[in-house]
């Protein structure tokens, strides 16, 4: 035999030996659930199966998402990059990948992993081919898969989904299996203060807990799946999920109620570091969703890639854990709203930087739960405690701030009170830091992104060609002074005349959030409706609109309406229906936006605003 081919024999005789001593990786992974989990200390929980997990394994009491909804936190999941990093963080947008940026599993796949996801992606890219081995409603670790090669393998648990409380057919379907004794009673849980304590309110919180006890029986059905296959001990297992609970002011939002999720973790004693995985322990590090992929090319024995802007928890060789978590809140569906947070393990800080908008802006989705229509109606009989009146309010405050440990469900906004003021000083700092150090996209109008990514191939580059960081720092400050009311006056009205257009998106927005001290501003704002930008027309016309001007700003919102850039439509569509009895002269065009359009958003806003004017009550979907 020749050395060269002794050689490579015993070098592939090598990889496999170290292949096959690798630990499988099994994900158990829902939808729209909060530790509503009998581990996690609510004894409310029927979930046995988890709870077993738990006595085996480790439950990690500080995990949280980068987003309070799907897409944008998976997108950040699966890459281990923030989605307002890489431009996937307005809800059903279609970003492109920079080559540099892959999909873990591409890297577990090239370390020799079996690599498969049954069956949810909707990662807002498209997912490169060489991604999976098989990702669709069948993958399974057991298909096409060669007897000893490590997998990593995905199950998603799509049951406990908002549309499973909102639909009575869903709910019924995922929960026929369930016995008597684990039916719950809904007059006997315990409701959160922000919701109003009605029958209809307690029927969703129970759809709630029954829908997650029919997860627990899928978690453990795959569970005796491993052990039938005698790989129990050769698998790591991940239970967790990918926001929080279904139902308003959790879904969507960047409270606990939202981003904390339950999550734990059963180590094998074969695959475990000294400290770790310790059977019945209690985990409270700081954990982000961000933090899944590194841990997972940790735990597989593979280095992890400069770009990823998360931390392995678990593995060898680990940096220190988080000071912080941090969340982003920005297009939900069809209306727009940036919402920054930031958590230390007692303290929330958020930052609106769209203070003027009202919490719960009328979304066609969550409009349609029961929950939401519960609070709408008994807002409008005056009936509500002060706890779920907080989020009808028709504005925000500007900054909020939480101490979770006396107030858990983030109720008593603690912002404006003196005694914290050094509190809120040290977590502004470090959530205007993550802006800048993590370059986020969000403080850019969503037409100007589409534009720019239309020239640099994606937008992960936007923010960090040359000129980016002094970019992102400029439209940071500018959007900070567009909520800060009269004393940032100064900065907004220098940044009129800034060379892009993004700054002076802001400045536009923030001179019309000062319809009173911005007045001299006027034919300034007259001059931006003819500005090459649709985002900064768009802009001064709402200023103008709100100073009692909406003539001249009419037909510029009209005219985008039909322009080539689909945001900016949605855009001018959100700021007619804004202007309420203002818009009328733009009711035909408004019906123009009810076919043919690019998304549906576009016509869904359109609808509302119709509706509003015309005193309607048609749906469109």
């Amino acid at each position: 035999m020749k050395p060269s081919v002794y050689l490579f024999i015993l070098l592939f005789s090598s990889s496999q030996i170290s292949a096959q001593e690798r630990p499988n990786i099994l994900w158990l992974s829902c939808e729209d659930i909060s530790p509503h989990i009998g581990c996690f200390d609510d004894v409310q929980a029927i979930t046995p199966n988890i709870d077993q997990l738990a006595t085996e394994g480790v439950r990690y009491t500080n995990t949280f998402t980068t987003a309070g909804v799907c897409a944008p936190c998976r997108s950040g999941i699966i890459t281990g990059v923030y989605q307002s990093s890489l431009g996937t963080h307005h809800m059903r947008c279609k970003a492109k990948l920079p080559t540099e940026i892959k999909p873990f599993p591409r890297y577990l796949r090239q370390a020799g992993y079996y690599c498969s996801n049954n069956s949810k992606e909707d990662y807002q890219f498209k997912t490169p081919k060489e991604s999976w081995d098989q990702s669709d409603g069948k993958a399974h670790w057991r298909n096409n898969r060669e007897p000893n090669r490590p997998f990593f393998s995905v199950f998603n648990f799509g049951g406990c989904h908002e549309s499973g409380i909102a639909s009575t057919d869903k709910y019924r379907k995922v929960t026929q299996d369930l016995p008597e004794a684990q039916k719950q009673d809904p007059t006997k849980l315990t409701l959160p203060p922000y919701y109003p304590d009605t029958t209809t309110v307690r029927e969703d919180w129970k759809r709630n807990y029954e829908l997650i006890t029919a997860m627990d029986a899928w978690a453990g059905d795959l569970i005796q799946q491993l052990k039938d296959d005698g790989l129990y001990e050769k698998t790591i297992i991940f239970f967790w999920s990918d926001h929080g609970v279904g139902l308003p002011r959790a879904k969507r939002w960047l409270y606990d109620s939202g981003t904390r999720i339950p999550l734990v973790v059963r180590i094998p004693e074969a695959y475990r570091v000294a400290g770790q995985g310790i059977p019945g322990d209690t985990d409270d590090q700081l954990v982000s969703s961000l933090d899944f992929a590194p841990t997972m090319l940790l735990l597989a024995g593979q280095s992890i890639p400069k770009h990823m802007q998360g931390r392995a928890f678990l593995g060898k060789n680990l940096t220190q854990p988080h000071d912080y978590v941090y969340g982003a809140r920005d297009r939900m569906d069809e209306r727009y709203d940036i919402i920054r947070s930031v958590r230390d393990k007692r303290y929330r800080y958020i930052r609106n930087y769209e203070p003027f908008k009202p919490y719960y802006q009328y979304m066609n989705t969550p409009e349609k739960g029961a929950t939401m229509k519960e609070l709408r109606r008994v807002h409008a009989e005056g009936k509500l405690s002060k706890p779920s009146a907080l989020f009808m309010a028709s504005s925000k405050p500007k900054e909020e701030l939480y101490d979770l440990y006396v107030d858990p469900h983030e109720v008593n906004n603690l912002a404006t009170i003196p005694a914290m003021a050094s509190i809120l000083t040290r977590m502004r700092k470090i959530h205007l830091q993550w802006v800048e150090d993590t370059r986020d996209l969000g403080l850019l109008p969503e037409s100007e992104i589409i534009q720019r990514e239309a020239s640099l191939g994606n937008r992960y580059t936007i923010l960090r060609q040359e000129g980016g960081l002094e970019l992102m720092r400029r439209v940071r400050d500018v959007a900070n002074a567009a909520s800060s009311g009269p004393e940032g006056l100064p900065i907004l009205i220098k940044a009129l005349s800034a060379g892009d257009p993004a700054v002076r998106y802001w400045a536009a927005i923030g001179l019309g959030n000062l319809p009173e001290a911005a007045q001299n501003q006027i034919k300034e704002l007259h001059t931006l409706l003819k500005d090459d930008a649709p985002c900064v027309r768009i802009a001064s016309a709402r200023a103008l609109a709100r100073f009692g001007n909406a003539e001249p700003a009419l037909p510029v919102l009209q005219s985008i309406l039909t322009s080539p850039h689909q945001w900016a439509r949605l855009r001018a569509a959100i700021v007619l229906d804004e202007m309420g009895n203002q818009a009328r002269p733009a009711i035909a065009a408004l019906k123009v936006c009810l076919e043919n359009q690019p998304n549906k958003y576009i016509s869904r806003v359109a609808n509302r605003a119709l509706n509003e004017l015309l005193g309607t009550n048609n749906t469109v979907r």
